[in-house]
């Protein structure tokens, strides 16, 4: 079957170009809307209808779009895919799950064979290359994260920049003036995926603003790494008295760490996370933590597109704000 990215590039231009020329939704020069036509007359073309039942049911499916990628974290996106198949049965639907990191062309096939009504797009970069098809595409959309450029998209995600600040305000509250953040493996920020980008500049935003001394070191998953990483950064910041990690696979391993260099928790160091609250409550040492609410990040999705299918409007970006619950880790700043 002939694929849009196969017109795309016998006309010389990308999918979303050839999607917008069929369309109408936007408007294309003369020129290459000629391409576009030979193009699709050449290889026999034909953009795909779905058929609705009676009640405008459709195929009753949506796809959840999950790239996985190197630096991923499998058991937080299994709680995010859990919460969108429960959300998307509970409207009747079934949930087609699409995890190879295929961009344009995987949105692009699902749009032209009818296999989704909807679609959930999940590890959102800040300039994803996927945007440009998913503002064309006749297929309705929502993004579990907010890209840079939001226009014309549906988003939904933790304010992850305000739960970066919320974690330095507590630290500073508790007169902490050295802290890190550990963050996500170094190829997440690499793909300037949005969520992490995003608390990095809300944790740089209020140590700045509290005039706190601060760094930022993004690391691997495993126990060598967190090791490796714990001797790092008492040697480069002797003063360190804070920590922030976004890194789930990193909690325990961090801690042992840590501890194991003869630093108690929290008398010697205040730890604080942004995960999940189960992992943060369930680790060696209790976590203070922000909430990362995969259920009712992937519940809220699925409800945007229930909304659009049905041709309600709906909002353009909803940021969930942050919370912080106070457990074991934090505590004064050693004097």
């Amino acid at each position: 079957m002939v694929k849009i990215t196969d017109v795309a590039r016998r006309a010389g231009v990308s999918p979303s170009t050839v999607s917008y020329a069929l369309s109408g939704k936007r408007p294309i020069s003369d020129e290459t809307r000629r391409r576009v036509q030979a193009a699709v007359r050449e290889l026999g073309y034909r953009t795909h209808v779905r058929t609705r039942s009676g009640d405008g049911a459709g195929s009753r499916v949506l796809a959840l779009a999950v790239p996985m990628r190197s630096g991923v974290h499998v058991p937080v996106v299994t709680q995010f895919a859990v919460s969108v198949v429960t959300a998307a049965r509970a409207h009747g639907h079934d949930v087609l799950l699409l995890t190879r990191g295929e961009g344009e062309e995987g949105i692009g096939r699902i749009a032209e064979t009818g296999l989704a009504d909807a679609l959930v797009v999940m590890d959102v970069q800040l300039q994803d290359p996927r945007l440009a098809l998913l503002r064309s595409s006749p297929l309705p959309s929502v993004l579990i994260g907010v890209p840079a450029e939001p226009d014309g998209l549906t988003c939904v995600d933790l304010d992850f920049g305000a739960a970066g600040e919320l974690c330095v305000e507590h630290l500073a509250r508790l007169g902490h003036r050295t802290v890190a953040l550990v963050g996500s493996p170094p190829e997440v920020y690499v793909r300037r995926t949005a969520f992490a980008r995003r608390l990095v500049r809300g944790f740089t935003t209020a140590a700045d603003r509290h005039r706190l001394a601060s760094a930022v070191y993004p690391c691997a998953a495993g126990r060598d790494a967190a090791r490796a990483l714990a001797e790092r950064l008492l040697r480069e910041q002797p003063a360190l008295t804070g920590v922030v990690v976004h890194n789930e696979p990193l909690l325990d391993p961090l801690i042992d760490a840590f501890e194991e260099l003869g630093l108690r928790i929290p008398e010697d160091l205040s730890l604080t996370a942004v995960c999940p609250a189960p992992v943060a409550a369930s680790a060696r040492v209790p976590l203070t933590s922000v909430t990362v609410p995969a259920a009712e990040l992937g519940t809220r999705a699925v409800h945007l597109l229930v909304r659009k299918l049905s041709g309600a409007p709906v909002p353009g970006v909803t940021l969930l704000p942050p919370r912080l619950t106070e457990r074991a880790s934090t505590g004064p700043r050693p004097v």
